[in-house]
């Protein structure tokens, strides 16, 4: 039996320039961080007691007797890519999947963390970052960019610069009493609405012909919030701040960002004080993240009662084998 544990992660600052069809021709870069909330993939081979050879239990449940069979296309595909044969899965999540989060991302680093230990193998984060972008992107063929895979698997607070080349992950260098004022001056809230980000990703591709513009505006954001980060002559809060630009910046690449039920709590949570924020993920609903200053943290939480306030606190581990028994497989004729 394994069990993988794979955080979620948050993205601050550059998200959509990690998209190949824009940092092929420009460069793309992204300030994203993983944070103390997991989805856990449990997975062995199934005993040869039943008359289904694979069980599968995610938000629905799947008793099959060939892998073309599997209605979910991450598992499907990845069980054909790996060539797995006869197993249960399990996948359980302390956050709601479809929220902003990178959960899907998520579960294929942490599945195929879990079929490579299964198999005996040893995958690094490299490997399990660069096969679930294959896995999603290609085998699943879901619009979207890279940034989700890599923060799962590597972890970290980090910046990850694009390019007709690939990738590059620079953890971010920030003292220890900086780096817990920015995690404590953070509120996340969950909205409540959940979508599929391919589907948003999908409609937000029929855009303003400046699309193009924003998202170059973007990208240099990163940089401006990057040295905010690790300069001590600058105001931490100026990230939050900064986090209001890109957010404006943000709804204008795409009709789908934002709803007005989210530009209301938006504007409510500034008006009680926070510096900034953004909705996270593609758009179109999951989790608001807010930068607010200690003093008006309570007013804000008042403000947002009717949401579901999350403590956390930064990881750095990314993807792990939490549970690791080997066991003898022979695949049956």
């Amino acid at each position: 039996m394994i069990i993988t544990k794979t955080p979620f992660r948050m993205s601050f600052f550059g998200g959509g320039t990690d998209i190949p069809e824009y940092f092929y021709e420009h460069k793309g870069a992204v300030i994203s961080t993983t944070f103390d909330k997991y989805c856990y993939v449990n997975v062995r081979h199934l005993p040869r007691f039943f008359d289904y050879r694979t069980h599968l239990t995610y938000s629905k449940m799947e008793y099959v007797n060939d892998n073309c069979e599997i209605q979910h296309p991450a598992i499907r595909n990845a069980m054909d890519m790996l060539d797995m044969q006869e197993i249960r899965l399990v996948y359980e999540a302390d956050l709601p999947a479809r929220s902003g989060l990178g959960t899907s991302s998520s579960f294929a680093v942490g599945m195929l963390n879990a079929f490579y230990a299964l198999k005996g193998k040893y995958a690094d984060k490299k490997k399990l970052a660069d096969e679930a972008i294959y896995l999603e992107r290609e085998l699943c063929n879901e619009a979207g960019g890279w940034q989700d895979q890599i923060a799962a698997s590597f972890g970290g607070l980090n910046r990850i610069d694009f390019s007709g080349s690939g990738y590059e992950i620079r953890p971010i260098i920030i003292s220890p009493e900086r780096k817990r004022k920015l995690e404590s001056n953070l509120m996340l809230f969950f909205t409540g609405f959940t979508r599929f980000s391919s589907e948003i990703q999908k409609e937000n591709q029929v855009v303003a012909k400046s699309k193009t513009e924003y998202l170059s505006e973007m990208y240099d954001l990163v940089e401006e919030a990057e040295q905010i980060l690790v300069n001590k002559m600058k105001d931490i809060d100026d990230f939050g701040r900064l986090l209001d630009r890109t957010w404006k910046l943000k709804k204008q690449t795409g009709s789908k960002i934002s709803t007005s039920s989210i530009d209301q709590l938006y504007e409510l949570g500034i008006k009680e004080g926070a510096l900034g924020g953004k909705l996270l993920g593609a758009g179109g609903g999951g989790f608001l993240i807010f930068y607010v200053p200690e003093e008006y943290q309570t007013r804000v939480k008042e403000a947002m009662k009717e949401l579901v306030y999350v403590p956390f606190r930064f990881e750095e581990g990314g993807t792990r084998i939490i549970h690791y028994t080997p066991e003898e497989y022979i695949l049956k004729k």
